[in-house]
């Protein structure tokens, strides 16, 4: 029985006579003259209060049926059944009435710097017991644990005497003490216990902010913000600039670190040095905001060293949790539709001129091998449904399936040409680019709010006629869709108007036929190719929208903003079909997987996320970055994620173990594009540095270490080999990468909009 655990266990020296163990429970600190001896009166709390704290306690536990605490605690403090007035209604059982107890009484210890109630077993930060909910926030008084107490108002009266948390001078002292005993512990343990200063230090200080002492926060502000690492600047600038408490009340930024609790990987070890310590040095200010501010996920084994450590954390609610990177992800593909490939009379007829064997057939029928086998990772071909294919759909495979017989295999030895398509005299400002699977044509999002589409081909863009030419068409000839197309209209260049602010994201759709943009002015706009015309805007954003992608499969499309949320949605449907909540920040880029049943999410909360389509359930974190995320990208075969972000770093992910597997370290500045060859060998990722480096997938992913100690703990060891990786940086003059795009025949495209210095 939990709360039994909490009350009677609690063997700690706290005699009178010469520091003896003497069994005694944390409460009878405040308990009235007459009870066992106490080390510490609690300060300026009158015997009255002390019994209404006492009596509130003993009728919350009478409530909840906890009657072998309650007799614990009355005899402990020896009072007598008729004090205490009702007789509660049996309420909840040990369940969440004992997680409740157990927190109340860890309330009643903080005002008392008498020694504190131990962990009942367990439950401890990390255990079932571990409680949200901020005593110190405006939403304390009323609500205990998982139990609203609103009617009884003694109870919530014992809270709010804690809103006013411990003495304000006394801040820099604690933080100072614990850094001490930090810095000066075992190396092994320092750098698991260092993570602690960043929560800590942003809780006190708002902390002192909240509760109006704004020149002690001023001073603790000054003198410790230095010690922070150095991925937490730009947070701390934004903390600096809260120094009321009216500040607080609108600051998202910060609401969200009072009531996200921020997530810290410790080793069992070094975790029981920290308890040890706080409670020797009865330093309940701390304790308490370790207990209501921080989930410590415990694991067994090793400490992880700084490098470890240092790989994983700095996101805004730290890492993620174990339990977050678990759930099955089926990241494999689907099977391909079975497509004959009907040859073609030149080519057979040129081959044999040459007196070559005959390639085609056997080389045709590995395309269609391939896919024939289903994927063991694979998630069940009708898990989401899926459109139909159309026979321009398989005529467009078919065209894929030729031009792959001509792919170029890239390798260290063998790496593409680039063709970087520069956008001149863009004052309207480019801000998103988007190229067609084909390569046929290309989309600028633009500052103005245009979007504005070109032709890469020599064949010209074309809208189709007015309707009262299109009844004259015979619909049965074999050319109808030659007809329909108005040459008048015929130009290199079409613009689309229709938005209102600038357009951050652009995506084709893989049959040509649509594209999305997704603009400041928070709509998603889905346009015709065949009319250069705005078929429908979708509303469903407040804010601006950063990013939008159709599904590889088309139909669907996800779309990431300003609001913190991503959503799903499909081309017939005004609303939403999912949204994916959780992120903590902008949602700057979407990504489909290959086989259109996640959606990956990168955001200003520095973390990326892998959410499931079916459910709308996050079932991967991703936390390393020390910046926003702007790019992302899923290998060929689904099983890997890289990702890119301000902090000009690319890292790559595990997705089926959830671990980081690799960091490419070379760009200067924000990683705006990532792609994969068509193959998977090559990584391709472009900066605003101005260069387009590629790396070596194939050898950044080989001989992974992923055996079930590291994916149970997280103790990853990334090589250092960036430079091993990096096949080829290239400059361009003044022009940053804004997007890459790899050709059936792996040639890369790149874009960008050239900046004059």
């Amino acid at each position: 029985d939990a709360a039994l655990a909490t009350v009677g266990g609690a063997s700690s020296s706290a005699g009178g006579d010469g520091g003896t163990p003497k069994p005694s429970v944390a409460v009878s600190a405040v308990a009235p003259a007459g009870a066992a001896p106490v080390p510490a009166a609690a300060p300026d709390a009158g015997a009255p209060h002390d019994r209404q704290t006492l009596l509130a306690v003993l009728q919350f536990l009478r409530q909840s049926n906890l009657r072998e605490a309650e007799e614990a605690l009355r005899r402990e403090a020896r009072l007598l059944e008729e004090a205490v007035a009702g007789s509660g209604a049996p309420g909840e059982a040990d369940g969440a009435g004992g997680e409740a107890a157990s927190v109340l009484l860890s309330r009643v210890t903080a005002s008392v710097p008498g020694p504190a109630a131990p962990d009942p077993p367990g439950t401890g930060p990390s255990g079932p017991a571990a409680v949200s909910g901020s005593a110190t926030g405006p939403a304390a008084p009323g609500k205990v644990g998982s139990v609203a107490v609103e009617d009884q108002p003694d109870v919530s009266a014992v809270l709010s005497a804690y809103n006013q948390q411990g003495d304000p001078t006394m801040y820099e002292e604690y933080y100072s003490g614990l850094k001490h005993f930090i810095e000066c512990s075992l190396d092994c343990h320092r750098a698991e216990l260092s993570q602690l200063f960043y929560p800590l230090f942003v809780h006190m200080y708002l902390e002192l902010v909240y509760n109006q002492h704004e020149n002690e926060a001023k001073s603790f502000f000054e003198k410790f913000h230095g010690d922070q690492e150095c991925y937490y600047q730009d947070d701390l600038r934004v903390l600096s600039s809260l120094t009321k408490k009216e500040h607080m009340k609108g600051n998202e930024t910060m609401l969200d670190f009072r009531t996200s609790k921020f997530v810290l990987r410790i080793s069992r070890d070094s975790y029981q040095l920290l308890k040890r310590h706080l409670q020797e040095k009865q330093n309940n200010q701390i304790w308490n905001i370790v207990q209501e501010h921080l989930y410590i996920d415990i694991f067994d084994g090793m400490p992880r060293s700084k490098q470890q450590i240092d790989a994983m954390v700095g996101s805004l609610a730290g890492e993620a949790k174990r339990e977050a990177n678990k759930s099955k992800v089926f990241f494999g593909l689907l099977k391909e539709p079975e497509i004959e490939v009907p040859l073609d009379d030149e080519d057979e007829e040129g081959e044999n001129e040459e007196g070559k064997p005959k390639k085609k057939k056997p080389r045709k029928d590995s395309i269609g091998s391939k896919s024939k086998k289903q994927d063991p990772n694979a998630p069940p071909q009708n898990r989401i449904p899926l459109p139909e294919l159309k026979d321009s759909d398989k005529l467009d495979k078919i065209m894929n399936m030729k031009e792959t017989t001509k792919r170029v295999r890239l390798g260290p030895d063998c790496l593409p040409s680039i063709c970087f398509y520069t956008f001149l005299n863009a004052y309207q400002g480019l801000t998103a680019v988007d190229v067609t699977d084909d390569s046929s044509l290309i989309a600028g999002g633009f500052a103005d709010s245009t979007v504005r589409v070109w032709s890469v081909t020599p064949k010209k863009l074309r809208s189709v006629k007015q309707a009262a030419d299109l009844s004259l068409i015979d619909k049965e000839s074999d050319d109808v869709l030659e007809r329909i197309m108005d040459e008048k209209t015929a130009s290199e260049l079409k613009i689309l108007y229709g938005h209102s602010g600038p357009v951050y994201g652009a995506s084709f759709s893989p049959d040509r036929n649509y594209l999305l943009s997704s603009s400041e002015d928070g709509t998603v706009r889905l346009w015709s190719l065949q009319t250069f015309t705005c078929l429908v805007g979708y509303k469903g954003h407040n804010y601006p929208v950063w990013d939008t992608q159709f599904s590889p499969y088309g139909y669907y499309f996800v779309s990431g903003g300003h609001d913190r949320v991503a959503r799903l949605w499909a081309t017939d449907h005004y609303q939403p079909l999912r949204i994916f909540a959780g992120h903590l920040a902008d949602v700057n880029c979407t990504r489909f997987h290959p086989n259109s049943n996640y959606v990956a999410t990168g955001s200003a909360d520095r973390t990326v996320r892998l959410w499931d389509v079916l459910n709308g359930n996050c079932v991967r974190i991703f936390t390393g970055h020390k910046g926003p995320i702007h790019s992302l990208t899923f290998s060929p075969n689904g099983r890997f994620l890289a990702t890119g972000a301000t902090d000009g770093r690319v890292l790559l992910w595990d997705i089926g173990h959830g671990l980081m597997v690799g960091e490419l370290k070379g760009h200067t500045d924000t990683v705006c594009s990532l792609r994969f060859s068509r193959d998977g060998e090559i990584l391709a990722s472009g900066s605003m540095d101005n260069t387009v480096r590629l790396w070596d997938a194939v050898k950044a992913f080989e001989d992974l270490e992923t055996d079930d100690f590291t994916t149970a703990t997280g103790h990853i060891n990334l090589p250092e080999n960036s430079q091993e990786l990096l096949l080829g940086t290239y400059m361009t003059k003044s022009t940053p990468v804004v997007h890459l795009h790899f050709t059936r025949r792996n040639l890369v495209l790149a874009a960008g909009a050239y900046s004059p210095q």
